[in-house]
């Protein structure tokens, strides 16, 4: 019985250390994308299929959600202090309202993509990133603009909605910088990063 037991309390154990977390260093894309199995495969597989670079998109999921699998919308409150349930249905990694992810489930056929799936999140925002530079000429590289189309919408940052938001102007130039930081260190690892690396 006491066998059995220890078995069962090992086992909870090592489903409690596998649980996903968000990486240790969110400020360097080396550390993040190696210490995460699978992460820099899933979104080199996004910038393959859909053009967006890996730099833009870690830069993205880092502003919205800090790379937690199940960041919820911020609460909403009534009179600043009664709780009022979530502003919006935002969730995930890539922090996607509902009737996007449907949009986004209907137009590739991935009907079973899941938005705290961390492969799922870099493919939508591969698939959005491209749609925006379809539609609305939008450079895949440009994160500052891209993260304003993405926050906005395309109907949006048409009509430059963003330009009566000064905060947002100053969230797009945070996700530009880092996105820049990223770019820089993902090329000093790169190479490690193809080969898979002989140290992780």
């Amino acid at each position: 019985m006491k066998v059995l037991r220890f078995l069962l309390s090992l086992c909870l154990l090592s489903l409690v250390a596998c649980a996903s977390g968000p990486p240790k260093n969110l400020n360097d894309a080396c550390s993040m994308l190696q210490e995460k199995d699978g992460w820099y495969e899933a979104a080199n597989d996004s910038f393959k299929k859909w053009g967006v670079p890996v730099h833009v998109q870690l830069a993205i999921i880092h502003q919205e959600s800090r790379f937690r699998s199940e960041a919820l919308a911020p609460d909403d409150t009534l009179f600043g202090f009664i709780p009022w349930g979530q502003t919006s249905s935002a969730y995930g990694y890539a922090q996607v309202l509902d009737g996007t992810w449907d949009w986004y489930k209907k137009s590739t056929g991935n009907w079973g993509a899941d938005r705290d799936d961390f492969d799922d999140a870099t493919d939508f925002i591969g698939w959005y990133g491209n749609y925006s530079h379809k539609t609305i000429g939008i450079s895949k590289w440009d994160a500052y603009n891209q993260y304003l189309a993405y926050h906005e919408g395309h109907g949006g940052w048409k009509r430059k909605t963003f330009n009566k938001k000064p905060w947002l102007i100053k969230v797009a130039n945070k996700v530009k910088r880092r996105a820049s930081r990223y770019a820089a260190q993902i090329k000093r690892c790169k190479d490690d990063l193809d080969d898979g690396g002989w140290f992780w």
